[in-house]
């Protein structure tokens, strides 16, 4: 089981994305689930990023929107970085 952390300025881009699409609430919970168990499922497409967010990934949580992260497998931890559409998360 992988430990989720939540940082405060995730939280606040959370908060904003969640405001604009709460009917996206309970896919997030449920990609956190997934995450929470095996961060390397195929149906939560985790791929790593290029560029100057190489060393980091992202999952859909749905078509359109994403959520980056940090993922550390040797503690067995997932640092959430950002949530919001393609464009904006891989700005």
């Amino acid at each position: 089981m992988y430990a989720i952390v939540t940082p405060l300025q995730f939280l606040r881009q959370a908060r904003k994305f969640f405001k604009k699409h709460p009917d996206l609430r309970p896919r997030f919970a449920e990609v956190l689930g997934d995450l929470q168990k095996d961060p390397f499922q195929p149906h939560l497409e985790l791929h790593t990023l290029s560029g100057k967010l190489a060393g980091c990934y992202a999952v859909s949580l749905t078509y359109s929107y994403r959520i980056t992260l940090t993922l550390l497998v040797s503690e067995k931890e997932i640092i959430l970085l950002d949530i919001g559409s393609h464009d904006d998360v891989y700005r």
